[in-house]
């Protein structure tokens, strides 16, 4: 067991169970990714915002105004004052659902008509059914299913809200360990979509009268207000804000300016990456982001970028480390390491885009320590163990027939009575007309056909003789004797048509093709043992009963069917599985005819289960009937069996156009029923 602990495989399955856990992407996995990404930030050089500086309510604001909230007529006053100040825009960071008490909602009513104000409204999950103010709006695509959605919104007085040079929507979507990092630029309550504050700054500063924003199939790709960069947000439409931006709190003259609250017990401040920090600043820094035009982006492929990247970064230290000695795994593992490190980090700050580093990075650092381990261990058995055999590369089986017979490791064999199987795909070249320019991908589908065949060839005792392309030839009863090996070969194809059907969903899953296969099954006797020359040779079979099988397979699509067997094979296992007589058929290159069959599953499952045992009875009336030339009788019996039996409908498709050919020439009167086929 320790063996098998420290081998590449145990390293291999460490690989892949890690690759899946970060393709699951859990939550602990996430968590460690948002503070890679919150480490990407503190590299970047720290600046001053030049054309947004915050206003903000606090304790000294208070003091001289009196408490909150305020008569509007002060509101309308702290505006009028910041507009003498010079603001080329005053934010209100605030609402006003209610009418003031205090009768101050003319004078702010009066001020929003004079000089353009940006006021806030909150989407809600509670205030179902409650319409926002509208904002205009124009896209491409169909960006609905794909933003935020909200039942209802917060917004202000009717009487406030109609007259403000604008409404933007104030919603932050906190990450999975409660830190807002990005922030939706649009979010969609009821049936209509409603711009973030930040896009209703930029569309008033502007006087633009709507924003765009584009979708295709996969998601939102692209937002813009007229006048400022386009924006590139993920699917949702959500953009990472840049913290590293310094709103300034004094200069006002030229600048947009957002009033917002801090005061004590009147706000509740928000968990960002750099702290808690107040809801007006965070819109300011991503009214920043906007207008820089530099902001943050994560690919919306970037998850396969990186499961892949890690995939083959564990591919190559297990290639590498267990190769080689540690003065050259050191290093190789360094550079591979940094390497990485290196481009993280300068995909973000030169072009802004984060990738993950510490999953793959940890992740790596753990194959690489196992692979050491790995490599101390195999060191120490190999000193244990320095006469170890080469028999390893064998089969269980065969090393232990050469070990008792060692005089079989020379030319020649024996004659012995085996069942052979043949089994190749359908219809290739279409299949392999889907991987014109990419031919490592046609070898991956063979492979991944090939090997769960084999394995369950290997699982019922066969013997793999060699693979020819896209073909399997295996036999049974050799280099050992297997008891019953008929039914284990025809069980072996059962299982390969069953594997095969689950095989095909994955494919169509992909887009791909599905496969179509051919298996021919014989019993006889032929010559098996090492075959080839003196210096090189190999353990295969020699025989008609081997070319046999070959042409039935070659024969299974003339006749609608998957499998065909020879009459020595069918006769073996017909108590135990079902199977019907298909036709008289001389092979070509054969002048005897010889009876083929196909078999469809287990004889007590049949019998119990389905009518299949009747559709027997009434396929050997047909067969009668097409024997004796009884043309249309066979022809009806045909047509029956095909409603009766969709299974079998392929091959009644093909004796039905056989029929209606012997209607037209007729065969002479001694015909014997024979097929004699002109095609291997």
């Amino acid at each position: 067991m320790s063996k098998w602990l420290t081998s590449s495989w145990m390293v291999l399955i460490i690989l892949l169970i890690l690759t899946t856990v970060r393709w699951w992407d859990p939550t602990p996995v996430q968590r460690l990714r948002l503070l890679n990404f919150d480490g990407y930030q503190t590299l970047i050089e720290k600046k001053t915002a030049e054309r947004t500086v915050l206003y903000d309510i606090g304790e000294e604001q208070l003091k001289e105004n009196g408490q909150w909230p305020w008569p509007r007529d002060k509101i309308a006053q702290l505006v009028a004052d910041l507009y003498n100040d010079g603001a080329s825009l005053v934010v209100l960071n605030m609402m006003f659902p209610e009418e003031d008490r205090m009768g101050g909602d003319p004078a702010l009513i009066s001020v929003l008509e004079q000089v353009p104000i940006v006021l806030t409204q909150t989407a809600s999950t509670r205030a179902s059914g409650t319409e926002a103010t509208p904002r205009g709006l124009s896209y491409s695509g169909d960006p609905f299913p794909w933003l935020f959605q909200y039942p209802g919104a917060v917004m202000n007085l009717k009487t406030i809200a109609d007259v403000a040079a604008g409404v933007g929507m104030t919603a932050t979507v906190p990450e999975i360990d409660g830190v807002v990092r990005r922030m939706p630029l649009a979010v969609r309550v009821g049936d209509a979509i409603y711009p973030s504050l930040p896009m209703e700054i930029l569309r008033v500063a502007v006087g633009s009268k709507s924003f765009q924003i584009k979708t295709t199939a996969a998601g939102i790709t692209a937002m813009r207000v007229r006048g400022f960069p386009i924006v590139y947000p993920d699917m949702n439409g959500r953009v990472w804000i840049d913290y590293s931006v310094d709103i300034p709190r004094e200069g006002i003259e030229g600048k947009i300016v957002i009033v917002g609250l801090v005061a004590e017990g009147l706000t509740q401040p928000v968990a960002t990456p750099f702290g808690p920090a107040d809801t007006h600043e965070i819109n300011a820094k991503m009214l920043e982001t906007i207008i820089a035009g530099t902001s943050i982006k994560r690919l919306d492929v970037a998850d396969l970028i990186e499961i892949v990247s890690f995939f083959m970064f564990g591919l190559i230290l297990l290639l590498v480390v267990p190769r080689v000695s540690v003065k050259w795994t050191v290093p190789v593992f360094i550079f591979i390491f940094s390497g990485a490190a290196y481009a993280g980090i300068y995909s973000f700050t030169t072009h802004r885009l984060l990738f993950d580093l510490a999953y793959p990075l940890g992740a790596g650092l753990l194959i690489y320590v196992q692979l050491m381990f790995n490599n101390f261990a195999r060191e120490f058995r190999l000193k244990q163990q320095i006469k170890k055999q080469f028999g390893t590369y064998l089969s269980p089986d065969m090393v232990s027939i050469l070990q008792k017979k060692p005089e079989l490791l020379k030319l020649g064999g024996e004659t012995k009575n085996l069942t052979i199987m043949f089994s190749d795909i359908r219809g290739f070249t279409p299949i392999s007309e889907q991987y014109k320019t990419d031919p490592q991908g046609l070898t991956t589908l063979i492979n991944r056909f090939l090997t769960p065949m084999t394995d369950l060839l290997m699982d019922r005792r066969g013997t793999i003789d060699k693979y020819m392309g896209d073909c399997i030839m295996a036999f049974w009863n050799a280099p050992v004797n297997v008891d019953e090996h008929e039914k284990l070969a025809v069980e072996s194809a059962l299982d390969m048509v069953d594997r095969l059907d689950k095989l095909n969903v994955e494919l169509e899953g992909e887009g791909k093709l599905p496969i179509k296969i051919g298996i021919g099954i014989n019993t006889g006797e032929v010559v098996v043992g090492n075959m080839g020359s003196d210096n090189r040779f190999d353990y295969s079979i020699l025989g008609d009963a081997a070319n046999l099988a070959s042409r039935l397979e070659g024969q299974s699509k003339g006749y609608g069917v998957t499998i065909i067997l020879g009459e020595d094979t069918a006769t073996a296992v017909e108590n135990d599985l079902f199977n019907i007589e298909l036709d008289k058929i001389a092979v070509k290159g054969k002048k005897d005819a010889i009876r083929i069959f196909t078999v469809l599953g287990n004889n007590e499952w049949v019998f119990k289960n389905t009518n299949w045992y009747f559709n027997q009875q009434q396929h050997e009336k047909f067969l009668k009937l097409y024997r004796g030339q009884a043309w249309e009788s066979a022809a009806k019996f045909a047509l029956d069996l095909q409603q009766q039996w969709p299974e079998m409908a392929e091959y009644y498709d093909v004796m039905l156009g056989r029929i209606q050919s012997y209607l037209e020439n007729p065969p002479s009167d001694d015909w014997d029923g024979v097929y004699r086929a002109e095609t291997k």
